[in-house]
């Protein structure tokens, strides 16, 4: 997978959006911390696209949250303990 910064991002964009396609995904950087994935895609493949990074991203929370209540001996969590994770995520995310 291909690293560029966003300066890259600014001067080369489209050089980098040539070979998008062919790399599939690269990690944009700032100040050499991974900000944000680029991922090829065309008009028929966005929405699924979407979809499945939002899929990948629920799988992703669901079992940090089941890894949490492992940690605090809590085997079994409540739904309205679930939904206070979510929303703690949700606000984070809004603030970023």
């Amino acid at each position: 997978m291909k690293f560029i910064t966003i300066r890259d991002l600014r001067s080369r964009s489209a050089e980098i959006q040539k070979i998008l396609p062919g790399e599939r995904e690269m990690v944009l950087t700032s100040n050499g911390r991974p900000v944000a994935i680029m991922t090829a895609v065309n008009e028929s493949t966005l929405e699924p696209e979407l979809r499945a990074i939002r899929a990948a991203r629920a799988i992703m929370a669901v079992n940090a949250v089941q890894a949490k209540s492992l940690r605090s001996g809590k085997p079994a969590i409540k739904i309205d303990e679930i939904n206070k994770e979510v929303s703690a995520v949700r606000s984070a995310r809004k603030k970023q």
